[in-house]
């Protein structure tokens, strides 16, 4: 129990005095994640709100694998990952394996099911009330989708918040992808699971403690912006 009391201590320490390397960690963190996130909403957003309104050849089956991928195990994608990125693999000349752009490329994998799962929910239900009304009064399909995806804009930021939450949580694939390499491409859970693994649980605990933080804060951002959005 003192031990368990000497490491929160510690922690707290760590945390209060900004550690040079817990912040490197931490931005590094943010970045990667916050960067996948953002390009997984990007190919995962229009290709939701697609299968929504469009009428495409196998759309049920692409409905279906969407929604599958959800519980994809992440240390596939890095294995998949590291295989393309490997000197061997299709994708090597590009040396891009334990650098943080391999790390972006698997996480934004594990992101855009959760986006295209989401955001078809979502705009199928806001389609279902506004789309005939839409076309009839002369909007074509695409102008359509545009003013949708604005009604429905609070289902889009929740998947966007989720595809955050799930990347930044991660460490199955970046741990394979980015090697976790300190000072290049060491994040929070990569830093947890080996600082635990060495018996620095203080060093590890303070990125535990900035990770429910940060996990907590995604919560309540997205609670406070939906009522927003809502008018309420």
């Amino acid at each position: 129990m003192n031990d368990f009391a000497k490491a929160i201590e510690t922690a707290v320490s760590l945390i209060g005095h900004a550690d040079t390397d817990l912040r490197e960690i931490v931005s590094l963190s943010l970045s990667v994640s916050l960067t996948a996130s953002f390009i997984a909403f990007a190919i995962g957003a229009p290709l939701g709100a697609a299968l929504a309104i469009y009428r495409i050849p196998g759309k049920t089956a692409f409905i279906v694998v969407a929604n599958a991928l959800l519980g994809l195990p992440p240390v596939v994608i890095g294995l998949a990952v590291y295989i393309l990125l490997s000197r061997s693999g299709p994708l090597g000349s590009l040396g891009i394996l334990f650098t943080p752009v391999a790390m972006i490329i698997a996480q934004t994998i594990l992101g855009v099911p959760i986006v295209v799962a989401l955001v078809h929910r979502t705009i199928v239900d806001v389609w279902a009330s506004y789309g005939d009304a839409l076309l009839v009064d002369g909007a074509s399909r695409a102008r359509a989708a545009c003013t949708v995806m604005r009604i429905g804009r609070e289902g889009l930021l929740t998947a966007f918040l989720a595809a955050f939450g799930r990347a930044i949580a991660e460490v199955g694939a970046i741990m394979i992808v980015g090697g976790n390499v300190r000072g290049h491409t060491r994040t929070m859970t990569t830093a947890i699971a080996l600082e635990t693994s060495k018996g620095d649980l203080s060093f590890a605990l303070a990125l535990g403690i900035i990770l429910v933080v940060l996990s907590m804060t995604v919560s309540a951002l997205s609670f406070f912006f939906s009522r927003v959005l809502m008018g309420r």
